[in-house]
């Protein structure tokens, strides 16, 4: 079995993934960049909520494209957003930028 379909079988599991590689990411920039924990995880979190935005669209069918429009629903509505998934790939992709915006940038204090 896929192991990023295991983890975005449960909501719980998916909350749990999310959470240690955030933490992880944080404790790389508060550790060796000289970030307070205060400011690493703001910057993590405007990071992360930003590539949420952009990895939202991506590969996503409406119902109309799909053919299988829900009853009294919008067509052009998701079909199957897979949101675990990309908040997944969205924590990863964040903890790189963040680990890389603390290395290119003078950040430390913040």
């Amino acid at each position: 079995m896929d192991p990023m379909k295991h983890v975005t079988g449960s909501l719980g599991l998916t909350f749990a993934v999310v959470t240690a590689l955030s933490i992880v990411a944080i404790a790389i920039v508060v550790g060796f960049f000289g970030l307070g924990i205060f400011g690493g995880t703001a910057l993590y979190f405007v990071i992360w909520w930003t590539l949420l935005f952009v990895t939202l669209p991506i590969g996503v069918r409406s119902q109309q494209e799909s053919g299988e429009v829900v009853h009294g629903s919008e067509p052009g509505a998701p079909s199957a957003p897979n949101l675990r998934l990309k908040a997944i790939w969205t924590t990863i992709i964040s903890g790189a930028v963040l680990v890389f915006a603390a290395w290119a940038f003078p950040l430390a204090g913040l």
